[in-house]
């Protein structure tokens, strides 16, 4: 049982390919390069793609923008829309940015860039269908890089987004408004850093999971997003903690809860 469902993502792309074939679409040739290279795609000797992940744990993909050459990481983004249809680009300089917006895309390409995640989404046609509800809390307004890239994360991955940001202990009373808008979230990710304790009390007030995401946004002792590491993992309440800044992480870790609860209620 396990095997078959770690393994059916490549099953259910086989069937594609010898369907298409059947139907005289693509060579033998053709479809035997496509069969070779159904789970990974070479960029060159710069990457290779794992263009079957989103099939294979539901979770797509994402490239690193940080650290890359500019043309390289167009090359990467261009082969990996090629194809799965969709990419998530993470941590985008401007200069990356002037790169990206220069390439020659599809017509029916959609390009969004959100300057706050330094995100960029290029995807051919519609996003996915809503699945699950994934609630995103940031304690403070330096907190919203993060959260903003969780957000994006989980919308990608088809879930509907509720945030509501600059909502840290140091004043409660902003907190409770907002998380009578979520009551129906699946999942939870609240950002915070300094001390972080946004997601310990969060934690402590709702029934679905929480992430807890530290950010670096703190200063002095402990600066950096240590100690609001190291607050959430010794919460008395209980949550997942993700490393800092880890905003793709902790969407794609709620998305992932909020569409199997989904799917679960579905079948009820």
């Amino acid at each position: 049982m396990l095997a078959m469902r770690l393994f059916g993502f490549v099953q259910e792309s086989l069937r594609d390919l010898l369907e298409c074939f059947g139907r005289g679409e693509i060579s033998l040739e053709e479809a035997i390069r496509r069969i070779r290279g159904v789970s990974v795609r070479s960029v060159g000797d710069v990457a290779k793609l794992d263009v079957c992940r989103a099939r294979r744990i539901g979770i797509p993909e994402a490239i690193l923008a940080e650290g890359k050459d500019k043309a390289d990481l167009l090359a990467i983004s261009l082969a990996h829309l090629e194809a799965v249809g969709s990419v998530i680009i993470t941590r985008v300089s401007p200069d990356q940015l002037d790169v990206l917006k220069s390439a020659n895309l599809p017509a029916s390409a959609v390009f969004e860039h959100n300057p706050r995640a330094r995100t960029v989404v290029i995807r051919l046609g519609e996003r996915k269908s809503c699945r699950g509800v994934v609630g995103i809390l940031a304690a403070g307004t330096a907190d919203i890089p993060a959260a903003e890239e969780a957000r994006v994360v989980a919308e990608e991955m088809g879930c509907s987004v509720i945030s509501e940001y600059d909502v840290g202990v140091a004043g409660i009373h902003r907190l409770f408004p907002c998380l009578e808008k979520m009551l129906d979230a699946d999942a939870f990710v609240v950002v915070a850093g300094r001390e972080g304790t946004l997601p310990t009390v969060v934690a402590g007030l709702v029934d679905a999971p929480v992430i807890g995401l530290p950010v670096s946004s703190g200063y002095g002792m402990g600066g950096g997003g240590l100690a609001a590491l190291y607050s959430m993992l010794q919460s008395c309440s209980v949550l997942t903690v993700v490393n800092v800044d880890a905003g793709f992480v902790a969407g794609a870790f709620a998305a992932k809860i909020a569409q199997r609860n989904a799917y679960e209620q579905k079948q009820l």
